[in-house]
């Protein structure tokens, strides 16, 4: 198959998609829910995938949840996310969330993730996608840091195998 012509960040990238926050969405502590939250980074992120590779994509890995503050009832959620790396099959995509009150205009930081899709060909198996060019210095820097992300999970799929392995009695 021959190679795919590497794209850029910005070729795939989502910076600031409008949520605004509705009573539906709050828990009984009158936050937004979390799961809510973190379905719609994955919905985002697919697009992304999917915008890169030009093939369909399926969620591999979610990794590096983290939760820095909670987002409030008349809360406007911005979802920022963008690939920061690909290998083989596999891409890697950030995803930050903010939350912006939509009386005074100020802003909070309130999630940011890390999602590992995979293309998939017409039979559902993985397909090489494109190599990314990131454009920015915050990109370069997103792009090295990926790697060092992808070793972490490569090395705990490992350990978790072999844990696997050892658990057959």
């Amino acid at each position: 198959m021959p190679e795919k012509s590497p794209k850029p960040v910005s070729a795939s990238a989502i910076e600031k998609h409008v949520y605004k926050v509705f009573p539906n969405d709050m828990n009984s502590h009158e936050t937004v829910f979390g799961g809510m939250i973190m379905a719609k980074c994955d919905r985002l992120a697919l697009v992304v995938a999917e915008r890169h590779s030009a093939h369909v994509c399926v969620t591999a890995a979610v990794d590096s949840i983290h939760f820095r503050a909670p987002a409030k009832g008349n809360d406007t959620l911005l979802f920022s996310l963008s690939l920061n790396r690909s290998w083989g099959s596999s891409m890697e995509i950030g995803a930050k969330v903010v939350a912006e009150n939509s009386y005074t205009g100020e802003t909070r930081h309130i999630l940011s993730a890390f999602f590992t899709f995979v293309a998939l060909d017409e039979n559902d198996k993985p397909i090489n996608v494109p190599a990314v060019i990131p454009e920015t210095s915050k990109q370069r820097q997103r792009f090295a840091n990926a790697e060092i992300r992808r070793e972490g999970r490569l090395v705990t799929r490992a350990q978790l195998a072999k844990v696997s392995d050892d658990d057959e009695d």
